[in-house]
Order: C-alpha cells, then sequence, then structure tokens
C-alpha cells in the first residue's frame, strides 16, 4: 500500500531526531475493529516513555494522512526482541 510507505517515511523524518525507527506500519481488521499498528525501534531497546512521547509525536501525522475511510485504533508498539 502505497500510502502506509509515505506515512512511514513521514513519521521516520518525524522521529529521527528522538532516534526512533520505524520499523513497520500495518492496518489490520480484528473482529469489527480497524488496527493501524506503527512498530518502533530503538539502538539499544526502546522503553515505555519513548513509546508514549513518539506516540504524542505520530498520531497528528497520522490524522493527516487519513488512511482509513472508517475509524481505527492507533496501536504503537516496540519491536519484539528475541
Amino acid at each position: 500500500m502505497k500510502e502506509l510507505d509515505k506515512l512511514k517515511e513521514a513519521l521516520s523524518e518525524a522521529l529521527k531526531d528522538k532516534e526512533i525507527i520505524v520499523d513497520e506500519i500495518t492496518t489490520e481488521k480484528k473482529g469489527k475493529y480497524n488496527f493501524l499498528t506503527v512498530v518502533l525501534d530503538k539502538v539499544g531497546g526502546i522503553d515505555l516513555e519513548a513509546i508514549v512521547e513518539a506516540t504524542n509525536i505520530i498520531n497528528p501525522i497520522v490524522d493527516k494522512f487519513d488512511i482509513c475511510d472508517d475509524s481505527y485504533i492507533l496501536d504503537v508498539i516496540s519491536k519484539e526482541r528475541g
């Protein structure tokens, strides 16, 4: 989906100063809910405080892109390590 690539580029640019990496962006329907999931990473790992700070940056940018026609839940998560 080309629109997600543009969103990823915009988010990556906005989070660059925080040294936060946008690893992946996906959309998925689970039951009756739509989810827009943004997976973040950072060298050395990313903690909850950084996720909250990033979410405050991400939210208004996602709103401008208007990815889904329906309402959705924005889910900002850290990349799994293992």
